[in-house]
């Protein structure tokens, strides 16, 4: 890698997300780390409409790298609910609707819920990282899973989407009870991160 400074763009226009991963990416020396948001022009929404996160997370990785002609990362992350065949998957952000606040996701789950006891609560949530560089085409993907469990009420004030009802599976937590700076440790995308910084590392480190 030369000695001048890279820039990777983050596909997404959600302040939540962008603060967490501007946090896990933070470790990156020599790396501008700017997201969607930051650019100037018609950035392009494109439809997610893949069959799976892998899929949805290159479609936004490939046209954010089409439109600022710079490596960038797009992630997608879905929730995997057991007794719900693995419900609301890749539509976790839209389950409740099209245009679906965090609390209408979080109603709607728990009433599809509704009855089904603690021991049948299993799930996880997984992320999907897509890495793209459109001067080399080099396209990659890496994933991260957290298992816990979805309560019958939601419990804790920070965090984001299903976070009040996702319990960790090793203790009495859910992911918006605990500090932001062990979420980002702990957390799906948190794993995801570790896996894509190897990754860029071992990119960037090979690009002359």
């Amino acid at each position: 890698m030369s000695d001048r400074s890279r820039t990777i763009v983050l596909a997404t226009h959600n302040p939540d997300k962008a603060r967490e991963l501007r946090a896990l990416f933070g470790s990156l020396e020599g790396v501008d780390v700017v997201t969607a948001g930051d650019l100037k022009g018609d950035v392009p929404e494109p439809v997610e409409d893949g069959s799976s996160l892998v899929e949805n997370a290159l479609i936004k990785a490939r046209a954010l790298a089409a439109f600022s002609g710079t490596l960038s990362v797009a992630d997608d992350t879905g929730l995997e609910v057991d007794a719900l065949g693995g419900a609301p998957g890749i539509h976790a952000a839209r389950y409740a609707g099209e245009n679906a606040t965090y609390a209408d996701n979080c109603a709607k789950l728990l009433r599809e819920l509704d009855g089904v006891p603690t021991h049948d609560r299993s799930a996880r949530f997984r992320t999907v990282m897509a890495l793209v560089d459109p001067a080399t085409g080099i396209e990659l993907t890496v994933d991260g899973v957290l298992e816990g469990r979805i309560l019958d009420a939601m419990r804790g004030d920070g965090g984001f989407g299903y976070d009040p009802l996702f319990a960790l599976a090793d203790r009495d937590a859910t992911l918006a009870e605990i500090p932001p700076a062990e979420k980002n440790q702990i957390s799906h995308r948190a794993r995801a991160s570790v896996e894509m910084l190897e990754v860029l590392r071992e990119h960037l480190g090979s690009d002359g």
